[in-house]
């Protein structure tokens, strides 16, 4: 039997024009790193599986390979060879990653470990010259497993942390920002892009309450003004991602001691910038400057 799969033409053509804008970036990093439209095509038979048999059940039911087959346009041999693939959801976390955000989450909220302006402290690297207040001392009240001199290798490594000339551990950044190691900073970018578009997309589809999913938007700046923005927006940003992270240790403490279902939340912050073409349009001139 000839299958024929609708037209891309029947699709709203906003949506469409939404997509392409969403993958190029993405096809941008693939072609960077190697991945092939061949390679990219077989992962997205698996995943268009994966999401249809999980978020387009009828009656909660599992759904057959044949309406799986009507739902994706994927070939049925196809899909039955994908469903049995162990889909996981469970992100790979990098050991750096894991631990790191839980001491900078300690770092940069208890006030042991504060200035006087609410500033993560330069540590002492070892107990014997800090006590509890150093850095040896900060990775073991996390785990008694991982010896600290391992920890600070792998943020110098990754430059997160740096020495000042007192020979103290300093905090590069007030969040576990890894700026050289590929697979923590792949672990972030599959993260929260995950998060933000999963938002969208349920503020598209209306499955929920709206999520909190903002910009502001100027396309008529100079680079200096842009240099200005770019510095007010980090800085303002990192006063709200403190005090959220400052909130939630507290509420993660008392959530310990009642047994309800657990949640998870992601509340993030971006920015990005570039040249615009020189020609633009009445109607981009007309477009709204935010998307409040």
């Amino acid at each position: 039997m000839h299958c024929v799969f609708p037209s891309i033409s029947i699709f709203s053509p906003a949506l469409v024009s939404a997509l392409r804008r969403v993958l190029r970036p993405l096809i941008k990093l693939m072609l960077a790193k190697g991945i092939t439209y061949n390679y990219l095509s077989e992962l997205l038979k698996d995943i268009f599986v994966e999401v249809a048999e999980k978020e387009f059940r009828i009656g909660g039911k599992p759904s057959t390979d044949s309406h799986l087959s009507l739902l994706t346009g994927i070939h049925r041999k196809d899909i039955k060879r994908l469903r049995h693939y162990d889909h996981s959801n469970t992100e790979i976390i990098p050991q750096a990653v894991s631990m790191g955000a839980r001491l900078v989450s300690l770092w940069t909220s208890n006030t042991r470990y504060l200035d006087e302006n609410n500033q993560p402290k330069p540590l002492p690297r070892f107990i014997k010259e800090g006590g509890d207040i150093s850095f040896e001392g900060l990775v073991a009240s996390v785990s008694c497993d991982i010896r600290s001199r391992v920890v600070l290798d792998e943020w110098l490594r990754l430059g997160v942390a740096h020495f000042d000339d007192k020979k103290r551990v300093c905090l590069n950044t007030a969040a576990f920002i890894p700026v050289h190691g590929f697979d923590e900073k792949v672990y972030y970018f599959g993260h929260n892009l995950h998060d933000h578009a999963a938002a969208a997309t349920s503020n598209l589809l209306q499955d929920n309450q709206p999520f909190l999913e903002r910009s502001v938007y100027y396309d008529g700046l100079s680079a200096d003004s842009v240099r200005m923005l770019a510095e007010k927006s980090e800085s303002f940003g990192m006063e709200s991602l403190l005090a959220i992270n400052k909130e939630a240790i507290e509420l993660e403490k008392n959530d310990a001691l009642n047994s309800g279902p657990r949640h998870r939340m992601t509340f993030g912050i971006y920015y990005f910038s570039e040249s615009v073409e020189p020609e633009i349009s009445a109607e981009k001139k007309d477009d709204v400057h935010n998307n409040w």
